[in-house]
């Protein structure tokens, strides 16, 4: 029996009528690979019920406390079968992209159930071809991304023939906790709340300059230099640019639907031009995403005389695969968007980069945590979507996430079935944009998927050609360089780096964070 964190609770308290709080990946696989030559609904449900033991988030669901009074707690849930969590759907002829994006966006804009584990599993067929697609939406309380990650790799096998899965011995499940014991806990927690509310700011001060909205605060960096002098810790704070994010058309209140589009970049591609720079290939990612994002600004001539700023997710994990929860942070960096040059904007993407990199390097990783801490559980239930939305309307907040996932090298199949590509798929809110980018690298791919809502960013599709666009542009650039040889061949964000440690995939090595 586990209690959700603050960061955890938050992922539930954000949801509402037009905010769904989950994250997915939609699998594209070749089925001619398979044993059969197909992939069926019954095989992948026992794919499911012979591996859930390797995946505790998909047994788990949460135990409320009476009144919202405290944070809901995990407990396994004795009726768990995995045919109840897998659909099948079949797109009609001709069964292309366009058909499975919008199929993928309506299951998406669909928030779970809470009275159950909370996932689904939908296998698609009549892809052109004779592909499958499989999508999969875990709640972001029980996993982020690099937990994710390691879920969908344990249902994938390196060979076309399925790997043999020892089961361990199956001990009974946890009661769950009764109805005092968890009231105690909420009174008990009210009683600590102030103090831990003020331990929470106390840490939360000492990045004040480093946060989206607080950090334009009037002598926000004096203040979080005098926070860590009496925490003890007198190193001097590196620079942060301006973070203040601007207005742009995929900014404010969101609605319910959502539309998505999905693509590829050959890894080698972004690899070269890591090298002809000298730059991390994290750094050619956000380049590319601002990029994209300018062309499109500028095609509805709506391109903001500052840089966008987004969010991007840092991994903290390490140890245990398949813990419960989230273990992240958060770089907030600007994009160079206001950058015409392609070479300049280049270099600034990479300058805000290593920037953000010295910041985090000595930052508290807790400080998103910290942030949530800081106001009692039954407040923040009922006021975040109010504060979501308030944050959209006002232009608080930052105008997108961009968020790159570690994955295997390696070709990997399910059920048989040869895994062709990953698109993973994220989050859009009210504060947050109402567009995401999320990529994932996987046998020698990039591949990208990308969130909207359709009020904000109706032709999502159009984001994906500007991104090829642009790294066209940038390989254009790179022909003209000379080839660097300290540059590391594998490329990541910081999502995958501080709990990766020897992990392959997309892991930029920030610095190792314990768990």
């Amino acid at each position: 029996m586990r209690q959700l964190t603050a960061l955890d609770a938050q992922f539930l308290s954000v949801e509402s009528a037009t905010t769904a709080a989950h994250v997915a990946g939609v699998a594209i696989l070749d089925p001619s690979t398979a044993p059969s030559g197909a992939v069926t609904r019954r095989r992948l449900v026992d794919l499911l019920r012979e591996r859930a033991h390797l995946a505790p988030p998909l047994r788990m669901r949460l135990a409320d406390v009476p009144l919202g009074l405290d944070r809901p707690y995990w407990v396994e849930d004795p009726a768990f079968d995995p045919d109840a969590h897998v659909y099948e759907d079949t797109l009609p002829e001709p069964g292309d992209d366009l058909q499975l994006a919008e199929h993928v966006a309506r299951l998406h804009a669909r928030r779970l159930d809470r009275r159950r584990p909370l996932w689904e599993t939908h296998l698609v067929h009549g892809l052109a071809g004779g592909r499958v697609a499989v999508y999969t939406k875990v709640h972001h309380c029980a996993i982020d991304g690099v937990s994710g990650s390691e879920i969908l790799v344990s249902m994938l096998d390196p060979s076309p023939e399925p790997r043999l899965v020892e089961v361990p011995p199956h001990d009974a499940p946890e009661p769950a906790p009764g109805l005092l014991a968890m009231l105690a806990g909420a009174i008990t927690r009210s009683i600590v709340q102030p103090v831990e509310t003020l331990c929470s700011l106390a840490r939360a001060a000492a990045d004040l300059d480093a946060m989206p909205v607080v950090s334009a605060l009037p002598d926000a960096r004096r203040v979080a230099q005098a926070a860590r002098a009496i925490a003890g810790d007198a190193r001097p704070l590196p620079q942060v640019p301006p973070l203040a994010a601007p207005r742009t058309p995929f900014n404010g209140p969101i609605s319910g639907d959502r539309v998505m589009s999905f693509g590829t970049i050959p890894l080698a591609e972004v690899r070269g031009v890591a090298r002809a720079f000298g730059m991390s290939p994290n750094d050619v990612v956000m380049t590319l995403c601002s990029s994209a994002l300018r062309r499109w600004l500028e095609a509805r001539d709506a391109l903001p005389d500052r840089p966008l700023v987004a969010a991007v997710p840092v991994a903290l994990r390490a140890g245990a695969a398949g813990a419960m929860g989230n273990r992240i942070s958060a770089m907030i960096t600007p994009m160079a968007t206001d950058v015409a040059c392609p070479r300049e904007r280049l270099t600034a993407v990479r300058g805000a980069m290593a920037a953000a990199k010295r910041r985090y390097a000595v930052s508290r990783r807790t400080w998103l945590d910290d942030v949530c801490s800081i106001v009692p559980a039954p407040v923040a239930a009922l006021a975040t979507p109010a504060v979501f939305r308030l944050a959209g309307v006002t232009g608080a907040g930052v105008n997108l996430i961009v968020s790159n996932v570690p994955g295997p090298r390696r070709p990997l199949y399910m059920c048989g079935a040869r895994m062709v590509a990953y698109h993973p798929m994220s989050v859009v809110t009210d504060a947050t944009g109402g567009v995401s980018i999320t990529c994932a690298s996987y046998d020698g791919r990039l591949d990208f998927g990308i969130v909207a809502c359709p009020t904000r960013m109706p032709d999502v599709w159009s984001l994906i050609g500007h991104l090829r666009d642009a790294m066209d542009e940038l390989l254009e650039l790179a022909r003209e360089e000379e080839p660097a040889d300290d540059v590391p061949d594998v490329p990541g964000t910081p999502e995958a780096a501080a709990g990766s440690g020897g992990q392959d995939g997309t892991g930029e090595r920030l610095e190792k964070v314990p768990a």
